[in-house]
């Protein structure tokens, strides 16, 4: 009974996927905050190197790892994929499940994947620091475990609510010689305009962009590193579902389900889009689920157009599914999904049908998530949370039915530094967010208009 499946060290990719090519439309182009019109490398160039902006237009199906990047990958990847026994033990029906672990990075999630990228590509341009934010402190930890492989100094700010909850994942940045701050902050004009308009704000994704970005756009010896969304970083992802396609070939199992949680997209985007290139061409159709939060639902619940990817309005204009730029979701545990868009190829896949959505309540992931780590021995994040319980949901619709069906999610990082939220759900505290509508929509009226 084969419960651990692995790759040799030879089998680590040599490329990134490019999804670009292979849709069914062309992405819209990105826009200029100020003129609404397509941005150039010119446009991006004081935020990012050259190499990640040709790699976020480009159209060639397939882009080379460099080799400094494979040797930091060789620390963790190839990563496991579990044949979940346990959990179809629990369950009690003929679906089997399989998950794929991210949470063997030295950070302790799927984030290093693009982190290590982005830190090379900026230390090869000469670039002396990045600027980023972070929500739950995966990205943030990730990154600057990044800098300090490629000796670049690295500034992190951290969604206020995630600062307070999780001080280990502070402490975990700090630790690789970052520097954290509360967002929002009064370090930037972005932080000082949101705080004299609210005070006790949680933070949001978008605030802490807005922060990152003002202090790249200001200092010339920094730039910008985002960790989701953009199309390089969802690219630098695509390791994760490469090495599952292997896999799951080793023991000779098609996936009827495919499954990942999602925030900004990358996580999802990196697990799916390999098997999206399958799925286009015709040699497998499985159904491909984003599980994102019911407190920021923008896949299910947001509307499809261009907006900003930050609070303040300083970054491009990209269309994608979103809440509205200055929407602030409540303070969940999964801080990482807490975002008010959705990654513009992952909304685009969405839009045309070759993708799913689902909105999960955190208790009825955290349940879930609880019988997960009893029956498989790890504790998942909270973000991934939401993908164990859809595939939780999905064996057991199987089991109603009668149904084979193999079901393959991400498990896309441990929760060892959420301890707390679990205490609270095994505590009877932990709460449910539901966005009212009413929220939505005001948001959505301060979104930008522009045609297309």
């Amino acid at each position: 009974m084969v419960t651990k499946i692995t790759l040799p060290e030879t089998e680590l990719p040599t490329h990134w996927y490019n999804i670009v090519p292979d849709l069914p439309v062309p992405p819209p182009p990105v826009l200029h905050p100020g003129t609404h019109q397509p941005v150039g490398p010119d446009d991006l160039a004081p935020l990012f190197p050259m190499d990640l902006i040709l790699q976020e237009v480009s159209t060639e199906r397939f882009v080379e790892i460099p080799e400094e990047v494979r040797e930091v990958y060789r620390l963790w990847r190839p990563t496991p994929l579990y044949r979940a026994h346990n959990l179809e033990k629990l369950i009690d029906g003929p679906a089997r499940i399989y998950y794929k672990y991210e949470g063997v990075s030295p950070a302790g999630s799927h984030k290093p994947n693009t982190a290590v990228a982005q830190a090379f590509y900026n230390a090869k341009a000469g670039v002396k620091k990045l600027s980023t934010e972070t929500g739950a402190g995966q990205w943030g930890s990730a990154l600057s475990f990044a800098c300090a492989l490629f000796g670049l100094d690295c500034e992190v700010f951290m969604v206020r609510s995630s600062y307070d909850q999780k001080p280990y994942r502070k402490a975990m940045i700090e630790t690789w010689g970052a520097t954290v701050h509360s967002s929002p902050s009064e370090l930037t004009q972005a932080g000082r305009s949101i705080l004299e308009g609210d005070p006790d704000t949680p933070g949001s994704l978008g605030i802490a962009i807005s922060e990152a970005v003002e202090v790249a756009a200001t200092d010339e010896d920094t730039k910008y590193s985002l960790g989701s969304v953009l199309n390089h970083v969802l690219m630098h992802q695509t390791v994760i579902g490469e090495e599952t396609l292997k896999q799951l070939a080793l023991v000779d199992e098609t996936p009827d389900v495919l499954i990942g949680c999602a925030g900004g997209g990358s996580n999802f985007a990196g697990f799916s889009f390999p098997f999206v290139r399958e799925k286009l061409a015709g040699t497998i159709d499985p159904v491909i689920r984003a599980v994102e939060p019911a407190a920021a639902p923008s896949l299910t619940r947001g509307s499809y157009q261009f907006d900003f990817g930050d609070t303040v309005g300083m970054t491009p204009l990209v269309k994608m599914h979103t809440l509205g730029h200055d929407f602030v979701p409540d303070p969940i545990h999964a801080g990482g999904l807490r975002y008010h868009g959705m990654a513009p190829l992952v909304s685009l896949l969405k839009q045309e049908g070759i993708i799913e959505a689902q909105a999960l309540n955190q208790t009825d992931t955290f349940r879930r998530a609880v019988q997960f780590a009893r029956a498989e021995g790890i504790i998942p994040g909270p973000e991934p949370t939401h993908a164990v319980a859809s595939a939780m949901m999905e064996a057991e619709r199987a089991k109603q039915a009668g149904e084979e069906k193999v079901i393959v999610f991400n498990l896309s990082g441990h929760g060892h530094f959420d301890m707390a939220a679990y205490q609270e759900y095994v505590g009877g505290s932990l709460a449910d967010y539901e966005h009212p509508e009413e929220r939505i929509a005001a948001a959505m009226e301060r979104v930008p208009a522009v045609a297309g």
